[in-house]
């Protein structure tokens, strides 16, 4: 079997990122929306990054790949890309463009969850559907509630920053990178 440890290591070392950005979100609050969004973008393209990689990779195992992990990516790179051009635009592209991309890559998560299961688990496969259908909660909450999204946006994003990065970890070191 081939091994896929630097993988693994990516997403371990991405979740962690995420980790201490949601951490950092709730000690700072009123100035993570304008000191951040950098930092959104980058780690907005590396997990756009990582999903587009595994649909590659499923694709090329498998014959056929998920395609949400596709759209998943793309829209995370799109979003990164588009903070790290106009950060002056960041906030307000936050209030609109980061549920969705919550919603997605929840989604995304979601439905590759069977890999989840067969190659780390079933307590790996519960956390990742447990913080997974939160998210999905979470962001479904921000696309209905605009306002309320962007006066609490950065308790939002770092709740959510820190699932994500938990959810990373757990899958980082439940041997999917074996």
């Amino acid at each position: 079997m081939r091994d896929r440890s630097g993988f693994g290591w990516l997403a371990l070392i991405v979740s962690i990122l995420l980790v201490l950005l949601g951490i950092a979100t709730f000690i700072w609050p009123e100035a993570a929306l304008e000191s951040f969004v950098m930092v959104y973008g980058v780690l907005a393209v590396a997990t756009g990054i990582m999903d587009i990689a595994f649909y590659a990779r499923v694709e090329r195992h498998t014959g056929f790949g998920p395609m949400t992990a596709l759209v998943s990516g793309i829209l995370s790179v799109m979003c990164g890309f588009m903070l790290l051009v106009y950060p002056s635009a960041g906030q307000w592209a936050m209030t609109l463009l980061f549920p969705l991309w919550f919603l997605t890559h929840c989604i995304s998560n979601l439905t590759h969850l069977n890999w989840v299961r067969l190659t780390a688990g079933r307590a790996s496969y519960t956390i990742s559907l447990i913080l997974n259908i939160l998210g999905i909660v979470l962001a479904t909450l921000m696309l209905l509630h605009p306002v309320l999204s962007a006066v609490s946006m950065s308790l939002t994003i770092g709740f959510y920053l820190i699932l994500l990065g938990v959810d990373g970890i757990v899958l980082a070191l439940s041997g999917m990178g074996r």
